[in-house]
């Protein structure tokens, strides 16, 4: 099977054991400030998952997109990209282990046809000091899988109290125990920092070994499933979310949930027997064309060629959710991939613009099952293409810069004691910050820095690479946090203080359509406990005296103390006939959750003040955002993109 069977086959199997499935949630994060962009496939089902009734039911699955910005930099060995396919089934109370185990493994082997023998599985081994037994259960499941499948199957432990790093596979080990420090989920990351009210719980991954890899020494004397070595690949993760902290320690749960997440790309890589992520049928066409664009081979040029084929596919879902290169958040991050694509570009002597000829590529390979990607292929590779064509022009000017910088100088004869030094031309040292300058400034790429710089006998400096990494630190900080106030863990967006602000961003919603026009259409919204941040579709800016007008609305609709509920309807229905509001570019399923917002004391037949599309979390009364004096105040309006204002406001 080739990916895109795989992706299709996924979901079809899981549909026909009771499960609906959902579209893929956009890359840049509705309401969630915990991070710039949608980075696992659990992420967009967090409110479900911690107790919010799904409109679709309790059984769900889908292919969801994802981004990690952190991994720029990772980008170039056989496995890690920054844009990756999560397969993912969930079960919100409904089956759990002996259900989702057999599951995966039937649809791994007996649909995807992998091979069981190269399957190696771990389970949670287990927390004395939390008393949390030992997940003997999982291991008990898997062991009779493998069996019926004719693999033998024994148990290994490793543990916290044996080091991983130190212990290979023996015959017939198959079965492997970590700690939680492997095999635990919690959005907190570690089981001791979660918080009472958390929940958690144990997980079960399933690895394929790529058994003629060779192992290498640099990660431990030995390999063993969690080695970063490469001979093993984790494919799926089963987590088992089934407890929660208290102030007394983890009690269970009264449902337990169970959240699957399997890598499209690495199930992919285990069904052709490759430890090549790049050879997957979902990317290997983008090699191709470069391949034929630069006449060069993969095989002498991998680097450059995973690097460009792995950014430009981030860059075109990033494009296909509304995203323009820019200086600032998702803007900053795509405008860093397409100029990093560039710059490897130009290491296979690319020079001429190719994303006109690239992204059409990327674009076919995706249009079949994301049919977002069909209706905005023009536009992007309008997008792509004019950020493009503006690098190129910034790389030249970052050429004259860098010969501002490192002209030679002239030093005279010395008299100050000890022998005379001879006068003449002298070239200037080139720096590590004078290098990210370059870079983050002008967009210059550091390996042109140093070439130009040996090209004119100019040295860099003794520290030029630290000073440089260090800058980049700084920068790659920059990259994955989203503003001031962020957090860690999306149920940060839960507390009280977010629920008023979100609650506040539907009110200024209603209000900018009744004062500006029904043209207005939320664009995006990021929503922390310090202040909400609302865009909108609009021409032109908005006056003082519309401002003024905007915050009168909300908070005279705050003092009616307006009641708060939802309720679920057909899609159809609360876009069409009753007229619900939603985010513009949202793709929603067959049923979608509507919160109202009412005058108690208004006719019942009345419409709504506020009546939009929305997953949640809100307070359930207006006069709630009123509590310690405090009234809505917009502080700032500006234009955030071409026909896009932006608003911030705060409750003061």
């Amino acid at each position: 099977m080739n990916a895109q069977e795989i992706r299709k086959s996924y979901l079809e199997f899981f549909e026909k054991r009771g499960h609906k499935v959902i579209p893929r949630a956009p890359l840049v994060p509705d309401n969630d400030p915990t991070t710039l962009f949608t980075g696992s496939g659990m992420q967009p089902l967090i409110p479900y998952l911690l107790g919010e009734s799904h409109p679709l039911g309790n059984r769900l699955t889908d292919s969801q997109t994802c981004l990690r910005a952190q991994d720029i930099e990772e980008v170039g060995d056989n496995r890690h990209t920054t844009f990756f396919e999560m397969l993912g089934n969930w079960s919100l109370g409904d089956y759990f282990k002996q259900d989702q185990l057999p599951w995966f493994f039937e649809f791994l082997t007996d649909v995807v046809g992998v091979d069981p023998s190269k399957l190696y599985v771990t389970c949670f081994i287990g927390d004395s000091k939390n008393d949390i037994p030992k997940d003997t259960e999982s291991a008990k499941i898997w062991a009779e899988l493998f069996k019926k499948a004719g693999v033998e199957a024994k148990e290994a432990e490793i543990g916290s109290e044996v080091d991983g790093s130190k212990r290979g596979t023996k015959p017939g080990e198959r079965i492997f125990f970590y700690d939680a420090s492997k095999n635990w989920w919690c959005r907190s990351g570690k089981i001791d920092d979660m918080p009472a009210g958390e929940p958690g719980g144990p997980d079960s991954e399933v690895f394929y070994e790529f058994d003629f890899v060779e192992h290498n020494p640099v990660h431990g004397e030995f390999c063993h499933p969690n080695c970063d070595c490469g001979r093993f690949v984790e494919i799926g993760n089963s987590v088992f979310m089934e407890y929660v902290k208290t102030a007394e320690g983890f009690k269970k749960l009264p449902k337990a949930n169970v959240d699957f997440g399997g890598g499209l790309e690495r199930i992919a890589m285990a069904a052709i027997d490759n430890p090549d992520a790049f050879k997957v049928s979902v990317i290997w066409p983008i090699i191709a064309e470069l391949e034929k664009i630069s006449g060069k081979p993969y095989e002498s040029h991998t680097n450059s060629m995973r690097v460009i084929a792995d950014h430009l596919r981030a860059a075109t879902f990033l494009a296909v959710d509304g995203v323009k290169p820019s200086n600032k958040e998702q803007g900053y991050v795509m405008r860093r991939l397409l100029r990093r694509a560039i710059r490897f570009a130009f290491e296979l002597g690319i020079e001429q613009n190719f994303l006109q000829d690239l992204v059409p590529v990327i674009a076919e390979l995706y249009h079949n099952d994301f049919p977002e990607v069909a209706k905005q292929k023009d536009l992007i590779v309008e997008v792509l293409v004019r950020e493009e064509k503006a690098f190129r022009q910034t790389l030249r000017k970052g050429l004259k810069e860098f010969e501002k910088g490192t002209r030679p100088f002239t030093i005279g004869v010395s008299t100050i004691g000890g022998p005379d030094t001879i006068g003449g031309s002298v070239p200037e040292t080139l720096t590590g910050e004078r290098v990210f300058t370059l870079y983050d400034t002008y967009g210059f790429p550091v390996e042109l820095s140093t070439e130009e710089a040996f090209k004119r006998g100019i040295p860099l400096s003794d520290n030029w690479r630290a000073e440089f990494d260090a800058k980049m630190e700084e920068q790659r900080k920059r990259s994955q946090t989203a503003a001031k106030g962020t957090f860690k863990g999306g149920l940060g967006g839960h507390t009280l203080q977010h629920k008023k602000y979100h609650t506040a961003t539907h009110l200024m919603y209603q209000a900018l359509r009744d004062v500006l026009g029904d043209h207005v259409v939320q664009r995006g919204s990021n929503i922390t406990e310090e202040r909400l941040r609302f865009d909108f579709s609009h021409p032109e800016k908005v006056t003082p005296e519309q401002i003024k007008a905007v915050e009168d609305i909300v908070n005279e609709q705050i003092a009616k103390d307006l009641q708060v509920s939802w309720a679920e309807y057909p899609t159809e229905e609360a876009t069409g006939k009753l007229g619900a509001l939603g985010q513009f570019g949202d793709r929603y399923g067959e049923m979608v959750k509507v919160y109202s917002m009412k005058d108690p004391n208004a006719d019942p037949n009345e419409r709504p003040f506020s009546f939009e599309i929305c997953g949640g979390p809100h307070v359930d009364h207006t006069m709630q955002l009123f509590e310690d004096g405090k009234r809505f105040k917009i502080l700032k309006e500006e234009a955030s993109s071409s026909g896009v204002r932006r608003i911030k406001a705060v409750l003061q």
